[in-house]
């Protein structure tokens, strides 16, 4: 049995959860953490992978407009374009070790999509993945992002959920550089507000299901 540390941080600024992933990393490597899975918010903030110029390009918002609405930009380690995050988006940070029978990057980003695709179906919202595309899809609106990094068998950074996420703010970037779909949320799809906690109990479930481990939660 693989056991799965639940920690649910509420609003974490960016930089803060970098620094924290940085040292469960190294921390699960030396085997002094299980499995972690970091549950949490940002405040707005729009990252910029390691992919080309890390989807610079892709923020249409200017300098003085971003400083104007207090969103910075931050570049990651992960893989991937430019994404937004902000309140209402359940940010899901899984730091787990792949060792030894999950060393497929492929199949890793297939189970996170796998994860948002069910926490749909409990909404009775049908998500699918989009051949060539990552993340999960209501149609051709994205409801969910990834972007990952492995080192040595380590993961880190995750996914994105759209809650009750401000959807106007996806405006000041092209979503992951590609300009011809959109993006929705979990509020938009069903016509209500959901609890985020609630989101975030069925995020933990789906999450235990497709990678087969035992959660131990803070509550």
């Amino acid at each position: 049995m693989r056991f799965l540390d639940v920690r649910r941080l509420g609003v974490v600024p960016y930089e803060a959860a970098l620094a924290m992933q940085r040292e469960l990393v190294e921390a699960r490597r030396s085997g002094h953490v299980s499995d972690v899975l970091l549950l949490l918010q940002h405040p707005a903030v729009i990252t910029v992978g390691v992919r080309g110029d890390g989807g610079r390009t892709h923020i249409v918002a200017s300098d003085e407009s971003l400083a104007a609405r207090g969103i910075e930009v931050h570049e990651t380690g992960r893989g991937g374009d430019v994404t937004y995050h902000g309140p209402g988006q359940l940010v899901a940070y899984p730091v787990l070790d792949l060792n030894p029978d999950r060393r497929d990057v492929h199949r890793y980003v297939r189970d996170l999509e796998a994860v948002m695709i069910g926490v749909c179906g409990e909404y009775g919202i049908h998500a699918a993945r989009v051949e060539g595309l990552t993340g999960a899809w209501i149609g051709e609106r994205k409801i969910g992002a990834i972007g990952v990094r492995i080192s040595r068998w380590i993961t880190s950074h995750g996914l994105a959920f759209n809650v009750a996420t401000d959807l106007s703010d996806f405006s000041l970037i092209v979503p992951c550089g590609i300009a011809d779909r959109g993006v929705t949320s979990l509020r938009e799809e069903t016509g209500r507000d959901v609890p985020m906690p609630e989101v975030e109990d069925a995020l933990v479930r789906h999450f235990c299901r497709v990678f087969d481990r035992t959660p131990l939660t803070d509550g």
